[in-house]
């Protein structure tokens, strides 16, 4: 509850879901910087984040394309590992007209938001400005191939979440660090076929927010476990303590 609370409060929350078999359920992650938490559920629709943040709106919601990953912040950051995918399927199948632009744009837009913090507010507004001109001029262009146009399409559709990082300093431009947060669940699922209980799937998920918490306040995953079986949980919500 502490950590949850922690995330809640938070400016940013990234987002993102995986396979879990009890009877083919998703494992769901909120998580930023300093908390995350995991929750196991059967259901990959609108319902799981609605359950999860309540009345609760964040300034920012970064996550892929999924439609029920839409619509949570008052402005939302595509993942933009998940475009360049699709770019760079668009290139491989032909088209040479557009997605080569496109993936350049974006490239610039990536080289800018690794220097965000040498950078005026100012800079990045002229960047951003900059960035949607040539997004504008790019998506004029006819695609030489039905893929490179549906990438147009795509884009037309989500240009408006491409570049919410560049102006505002706390936001990522992709959502990998909800896919990495992911990944040993992903290899534990391999391993050992998942769960035969609906309680261990829940248990699995309340340790992963635990050690993924404490992992991000500079815990241990034994430190973490170790505060949460003594009782002092919520030390998880406030970060490490001085010794």
């Amino acid at each position: 509850a502490g950590i949850k609370a922690r995330l809640l409060a938070s400016t940013v929350i990234c987002s993102d879901e995986t396979t879990m078999r009890v009877r083919t359920w998703w494992q769901w992650t909120f998580q930023n910087d300093q908390a995350c938490v995991h929750i196991i559920r059967p259901s990959r629709g609108k319902d799981v984040p609605r359950e999860f943040l309540g009345e609760v709106r964040p300034d920012f919601w970064v996550s892929d394309r999924l439609g029920s990953q839409q619509g949570w912040g008052t402005q939302w950051q595509v993942c933009l590992a998940h475009q360049f995918r699709d770019v760079q399927y668009a290139i491989d199948a032909g088209d040479c007209v557009f997605a080569p632009v496109v993936k350049r744009i974006l490239l610039r837009a990536i080289v800018i938001g690794h220097r965000r913090d040498r950078l005026a507010d100012s800079t990045l507004k002229q960047y951003r400005a900059d960035l949607d001109r040539r997004l504008d001029a790019a998506l004029k262009l006819e695609p030489a191939v039905q893929a490179g146009a549906k990438l147009r399409r795509q884009c037309l559709r989500f240009r408006a979440h491409f570049f919410v990082f560049v102006t505002n300093r706390l936001v990522p431009p992709t959502n990998n660090s909800s896919e990495q947060t992911l990944r040993p669940s992903t290899t534990f699922r391999k391993v050992t076929n998942c769960f035969r209980s609906d309680w261990g799937a829940a248990f699995f998920a309340d340790v992963r927010s635990v050690v993924e918490t404490g992992r991000r306040l500079g815990l241990t995953a034994a430190e973490a476990i170790r505060k949460t079986l003594n009782g002092e949980a919520a030390r998880l919500s406030m970060g490490k303590p001085q010794d």
